[in-house]
């Protein structure tokens, strides 16, 4: 792929992410009253309209300003992680392109309502989430296979020589 086109490819992921969290988000606030739930697979998921003003796990209740700083800088760190590779990895884009327009949306949500809006709720974990958790928590995964794959690809590489 040409670089223009990766980075085109990047911004899609940071942008699709944001989108798609900002617009759930928006809907729930929208249809479904704060402390309510709906069923929508019996036994398996929920949505459970809760509002967090602290950070995982509902920490730090009353504190979701004082991540909007941390939410930046971290962004500003995967920017700069992401542009020091010379040659660019679709998993490397893929994964930071997550986690920075996950940090982003609930940044967002931090700044605008000083509480992030969180509602997926599945019957085997008993935390309540969002779209940009699941982004970062993914993102994270994918880079984390990617540092184990070409570590393994590099270790293979010089065993040859």
């Amino acid at each position: 792929m040409f670089r223009k086109e990766v980075l085109i490819l990047y911004y899609f992921f940071i942008t699709f992410v944001i989108l798609i969290d900002q617009l759930s988000k928006f809907w729930i606030r929208t249809h479904i009253k704060v402390g309510s739930s709906i069923e929508v697979w019996k036994g398996v998921l929920n949505l459970s309209h809760i509002e967090n003003s602290g950070a995982a796990f509902s920490s730090f209740q009353g504190y979701g300003r004082y991540f909007v700083p941390i939410a930046f800088f971290m962004v500003i760190i995967l920017i700069k992680y992401r542009n020091d590779f010379k040659n660019r990895r679709f998993l490397v884009d893929l994964g930071t392109g997550l986690i920075i327009g996950g940090g982003i949306g609930n940044a967002i949500d931090r700044i605008l309502f000083n509480q992030v809006t969180d509602f997926i709720s599945f019957h085997s974990n008993h935390g309540i989430l969002n779209f940009a958790d699941y982004f970062i928590h993914y993102g994270m995964i994918i880079l984390l296979i990617d540092l184990i794959f070409n570590h393994l690809i590099n270790k293979r590489a010089h065993k040859k020589t």
